[in-house]
């Protein structure tokens, strides 16, 4: 892996051995030498002094070797010089919020982390191995599982960037946990289906539903490694689809209403300059168009042509009002 730039360190620990005596032989072991250690962390560049202990009984198995602090592995990998930290961040920004590589540097750089982004890629690779170590235990989901009687199985694939491997992870809807997570450069049925047959042999009950959006390969997959086992699209999948025509038709009406006011500068024009109350008024109605125009919603369920619609409609009431009024006062006066 390529070196980030060294800079000064801004956050120093000093570690030592918790361990004293040599674990093959069980004599003292002294300090012997120390280390030094520079990292890149979210906290700033972090310098590691580090107390080396070694066994000096000559018939130990242990003779010489180094015994480093156990705290280390709790900053970085061994021959590392980015921190768990950064990692973890990484791994949070590409999987959970589905940030391309370029931008995952940006935000490094933003929080004074020096990286390029070949680097963020290792990285990411390091992430990915890291879940794949901590999912190989199984014993604690065994017991879990066991103990709840059945699960239903989710499954999805995240890819942020097109062409780049994609993260496929199966977990149990019940419980929240992952029961497996693999990176696969094809999404063919036949390789969804190892990771599904993977997870059934592991699986110590039965799986009593299955859930996943549309996409056909998983569901060839399904139906080879589950069959019989009922099988739906995930809600946020439905809904996705579901409102996919609804926001076409609102964003066609969107389009058709702001024709109505395109003309808004032309007015806006016409009384700049003026300090008169009327004037006045022209603008304050102009800009509330022209907020209303920016005003964008989160379709499907805060559609932003119905959100226009109904912020044009008030604004047409308040003017229809507005001519009342004047109406009013010009029939009194005559």
């Amino acid at each position: 892996m390529k070196k980030a730039k060294v800079a000064d360190p801004t956050v120093t620990h000093d570690l030592s051995p918790e361990r004293t005596d040599c674990p093959h032989c069980g004599r003292s072991m002294r300090a012997d030498y120390a280390n030094r250690r520079t990292l890149h962390t979210l906290a700033g560049v972090t310098r590691l002094n580090l107390t080396i202990r070694r066994c000096h009984h000559p018939v130990c198995t242990a003779h010489k070797r180094p015994f480093r602090p156990e705290a280390e592995g709790s900053f970085a990998l061994p021959r590392h010089e980015f921190g768990l930290d950064v990692i973890a961040f990484i791994g949070r920004l590409r999987y959970a919020e589905h940030r391309s590589v370029p931008e995952i540097r940006t935000h490094l750089v933003g929080r004074k982390v020096a990286v390029s982004e070949r680097t963020v890629t290792n990285l990411l690779d390091r992430y990915d191995e890291l879940l794949a170590v901590s999912l190989a235990d199984d014993r604690r989901l065994q017991k879990l599982l066991a103990k709840q009687g059945r699960v239903i199985l989710a499954i999805d694939g995240l890819q942020p960037d097109v062409g780049h491997e994609v993260l496929w992870v199966i977990r149990d809807v019940l419980s929240g946990e992952i029961l497996l997570a693999k990176s696969l450069l094809s999404a063919r049925n036949k390789d969804l289906g190892v990771l599904l047959r993977k997870v059934k042999a592991a699986c110590p009950v039965t799986v009593d539903g299955i859930v996943s959006d549309g996409q056909h390969s998983i569901r060839k997959a399904v139906a080879t490694t589950f069959p019989g086992v009922p099988y739906q699209l995930c809600q946020f999948h439905y809904l996705r689809e579901a409102g996919r025509l609804i926001y076409e038709a609102d964003r066609h009406a969107k389009k058709e209403l702001k024709k109505k006011v395109r003309g808004v500068r032309k007015i806006e024009r016409q009384v700049e300059g003026r300090t008169d109350t009327e004037a006045e008024v022209i603008q304050g109605y102009c800009s509330a168009v022209r907020s209303a125009l920016t005003d964008d919603g989160r379709p499907p369920l805060d559609a932003s042509g119905l959100k226009l619609h109904e912020r044009l409609s008030a604004i047409g009431e308040s003017l229809d009002r507005v001519e009342e009024k004047r109406g009013y006062r010009g029939n009194s006066n005559n």
